[in-house]
């Protein structure tokens, strides 16, 4: 197993980053920000495994119709897995090219990752529940903002879980899709997400990640 970082990558105070594709312009862009196991791929438990992947349907498609409109699509994933010491970075990055490959195969990218191994029940020096950038909080995505330009305030997040789209309307964005795939329809999440709609963020709902491109104003 390869365990060296993947290029574009870094480590900012344990939180992973990785800019695939850096921002080219000096005007800000909208992103689609999206929640990776769950929604991109199907939920496998912790995903660790290469053998494990597997794309939604639709969620290649759905991508490249963002790159084809110049949409920065951005990977926000917890991944506290890696907290509880179930599988380590090289597992991850195992996966990610897995992703990353299945995607390219389907004629679609990905232009930035962020995941982030913090839980309160990790293992040091992962055992920070409340860290900044564990969705719900926005931290990943103001890191994004800041690294790849993007204008928080145009952007959206696609997730299958109330926290998803919460840290969606933490950052400032202009709104969150709940998808019913992965953990999305497990008991109150869904209403959770929808719950939290109010005059300044959208939140809505979908079957999955296929119908994205159909609800949301940035394509």
């Amino acid at each position: 197993m390869n365990t060296s970082m993947p290029p574009g990558a870094e480590f900012d105070q344990g939180v992973f980053t990785q800019v695939l594709r850096p921002c080219d312009g000096t005007i800000a862009r909208p992103a689609l920000f999206l929640d990776r196991d769950g929604v991109v791929v199907i939920e496998a438990h912790y995903l660790h495994k290469v053998e494990n992947v597997e794309l939604i349907p639709g969620a290649a498609a759905t991508i490249a119709a963002a790159n084809q409109k110049g949409i920065p699509v951005i990977f926000v994933t917890n991944q506290a897995g890696v907290g509880y010491g179930y599988f380590g970075w090289p597992d991850f990055y195992a996966v990610q090219d897995r992703i990353f490959a299945d995607l390219a195969a389907e004629g679609a990218f990905v232009d930035g990752v962020y995941a982030c191994p913090f839980h309160e029940n990790g293992k040091p020096p992962y055992d920070q529940g409340d860290h900044p950038c564990r969705k719900p909080n926005p931290g990943m995505l103001l890191g994004a903002a800041n690294t790849m330009n993007i204008d928080l305030r145009r952007s959206w997040i696609v997730g299958d879980r109330a926290g998803d789209v919460l840290a969606g309307k933490n950052a400032g964005l202009a709104g969150g899709v709940h998808v019913l795939t992965g953990h999305g329809r497990r008991e109150g999440e869904h209403e959770q997400a929808l719950a939290l709609a109010d005059p300044a963020y959208q939140a809505v709902g979908a079957q999955s990640i296929a119908d994205v491109a159909d609800i949301i104003d940035l394509f």
